[in-house]
């Protein structure tokens, strides 16, 4: 969108928006669509296809950087809740840093695995349907996040396990882990706890990942002027 258009998309919306009723604000905004070039169903729903897409990719780029995972306070993936009592006495025993290590892949291999979701998202939004998109912009607030998880997530899934697993394979005693794994797994006891690192990696990696693209959701409801999408959505609100 050149300078021009984007002024005329933000100045009537700035001088209403104040004071306007929401049916008002409606009218405004039809009008300045079709000044701005948004005037057939076509264009609108590119515009908020437009905006999906990049909040989904602001979400995948963030956690696929390094530390997207491992430095933050809200993502960090650690050694699953049932472990963590022998992980404390392994520590006290002096193999801190080789939980450490283990952690460090854990989050490694999530942090890699994300770099897999931006394409997966931008298929997803692409393949939209009309009713999707319209469905999304006048949904609840996580209706974007939510339709991104039912249509992505088992694709990253598969995605996802590889390389995980593959960042795992660089612990020491991976393959040992794999056979004390297999003899647990098969041992005839009733609600035993996942003592799986790839599957405790792969959910915590997806939760991060749709976590952090309600965050970017949130964003686009908040500020829908800057991400070119309040537009579109008043000239539908105006001709529902």
């Amino acid at each position: 969108m050149n300078f021009a258009r984007t002024c005329l998309l933000l100045m009537p919306l700035s001088l209403v928006a104040c004071n306007a009723t929401l049916p008002q604000m409606a009218e405004t905004g039809a009008a300045v669509a079709s000044a701005a070039g948004y005037n057939n169903q076509a264009q609108l729903i590119r515009g908020i296809k437009e905006a999906l897409e990049l909040g989904s990719s602001r979400a995948a780029s963030s956690l696929s950087a390094t530390g997207g995972y491992a430095n933050s306070s809200l993502y960090r993936i650690e050694l699953p809740a049932n472990l963590q009592p022998i992980a404390g006495t392994l520590r006290q025993m002096g193999l801190g840093s080789q939980l450490d290590r283990v952690e460090g892949l854990m989050n490694q291999g999530a942090e890699k695995a994300a770099v897999e979701a931006q394409a997966v998202f931008i298929d997803a939004v692409r393949n939209m349907s009309v009713t999707d998109a319209l469905g999304i912009i006048r949904g609840s607030n996580t209706a974007a996040t939510d339709y991104f998880r039912t249509q992505t997530e088992a694709s990253l899934r598969q995605r996802y396990l590889p390389i995980i697993k593959q960042n795992l394979q660089q612990i020491g005693f991976y393959n040992q882990y794999q056979q004390l794994l297999g003899t647990y797994n098969m041992l005839p006891l009733a609600n035993k706890p996942s003592l799986d690192l790839e599957q405790h990696v792969l959910t915590m990696a997806l939760d991060g990942l749709f976590k952090q693209v309600a965050v970017e959701e949130q964003l686009i409801r908040k500020d829908p002027v800057g991400r070119g999408s309040q537009i579109i959505g008043s000239v539908f609100n105006a001709t529902k």
